[in-house]
């Protein structure tokens, strides 16, 4: 399930409940600039074997979780208010490397349509996040190739309150005492993870409720009760210093750490034009891995960034800078932004991707979604650009 379906209105909700105001921003310039950058001496050099522009489109509003494609960007990123997103040289080792980027946001500023959908209406997207389960549903339809996993395992969690459950470790732990106090876990309907942990008995069914809006209000209104759907990289930090109605910790569980290893958000093509753009991808890739590593590393500057992309942006989403450096702590904390099982970063390995077309394909067949006949892992994504001598 992409993540807009699962995250979309999470910080809107709280923007009201929690009393936090909004701020507001002029839009900046639409358009970057026509000059045409030139790759700095002894740089890699994109410019002929990639497109011009090299177009990415997220999954959802700036956030930590995509600081490697905002450590693209080079001096001066152009700002366009209008359609939620941020033009400007592409760089690498703090050089040009002859072309640009354009980073553009998913969730609100698409409708909360699927990426694959927008990857597949808009032709001058380059690069797109698409998670495994979203490729696995969408296969017959909406064929993704991934070539870059800007994350080794998924952030979203299943979230309670350690006060009301203290003995409570785990999801199953959860489901257990939740189920001897009438309480549930609330997410967003449709999620294909909670189709895996129902099935699984993990999460008994009638312990769940699919009416989750987003909002703070009733995890805060059942004081503890109940359990929620949200992410490692932003939720415990949120609910504790951000939303005053609740002010203290949450526990919480990795969906990944139950059996379900999605990777998140990973970087992905079209199908059919893999072959073409694999020139680019070759060089562009390790640009990509390299990022990653830099944004880890030293994400300061890159936060900033995006901190004001979210107030010039101004669509509801509420995003600090704080937020921004807990994330990056959490997913070296908790290993989710990690080389793996080897010493390199952005790879897929062929049998988590099976595990995950396995747990899906009698899920999505079951809602009328059913992912392409024979489908198989090697379909899904390709290690072929992945520099192994780029990692943490």
């Amino acid at each position: 399930m992409h993540r807009t379906a699962v995250r979309s209105t999470i910080a809107v909700g709280m923007v009201f409940a929690a009393g936090i105001a909004l701020a507001g921003c002029a839009s900046s310039p639409s358009s970057s600039s026509s000059s045409a950058p030139t790759a700095a001496a002894g740089a890699v050099d994109l410019s002929g074997v990639c497109p011009a522009t090299v177009t990415i489109q997220t999954d959802w509003n700036p956030e930590a979780d995509h600081g490697h494609l905002y450590q693209l960007l080079g001096p001066n990123p152009v700002i366009n208010a209008d359609k939620k997103s941020v033009s400007g040289d592409l760089y690498s080792g703090g050089k040009s490397t002859g072309v640009k980027v354009e980073v553009r946001s998913g969730g609100p500023a698409i409708g909360y349509s699927t990426v694959s959908s927008e990857l597949y209406k808009d032709k001058d997207i380059t690069l797109a996040y698409v998670s495994t389960d979203e490729a696995v549903q969408l296969s017959a339809t909406l064929p993704t190739t991934a070539v870059f996993a800007e994350n080794n395992i998924s952030p979203q969690v299943i979230m309670w309150d350690p006060s009301t459950y203290p003995k409570v470790k785990t999801i199953k732990d959860l489901g257990e005492a939740l189920k001897a106090d009438g309480g549930v876990v609330r997410y967003f309907q449709g999620a294909a993870y909670m189709g895996y942990l129902q099935g699984s008995g993990i999460l008994p069914e009638a312990q769940t409720d699919g009416a989750y809006d987003g909002t703070p209000a009733k995890f805060v209104t059942a004081k503890g009760k109940d359990g929620q759907q949200g992410f490692a990289t932003a939720e415990p930090y949120i609910y504790q210093n951000e939303v005053s109605a609740w002010g203290k910790p949450v526990n919480f569980q990795l969906i990944n750490d139950t059996g379900y290893p999605i990777y998140p958000e990973a970087v992905s093509v079209r199908s059919g034009d893999l072959e073409k753009l694999s020139p680019c991808l070759k060089k562009l890739v390790p640009v990509l891995q390299q990022a990653d590593v830099d944004y880890i590393s030293k994400p300061a500057a890159t936060n900033k960034l995006v901190a004001d992309l979210v107030t010039a942006y101004n669509n509801g989403w509420v995003y600090s800078e704080k937020v921004a450096d807990f994330g990056v702590s959490q997913m070296k904390k908790l290993k989710i932004a990690t080389n793996g099982d080897n010493a390199y970063i952005g790879d897929f390995d062929e049998a988590r991707v099976q595990k995950v077309i396995d747990i899906d394909t009698p899920l999505f067949t079951k809602t009328g979604s059913a992912p392409k006949a024979g489908l198989k892992a090697t379909d899904l994504f390709t290690n072929e650009f992945i520099d192994k001598t780029i990692g943490f």
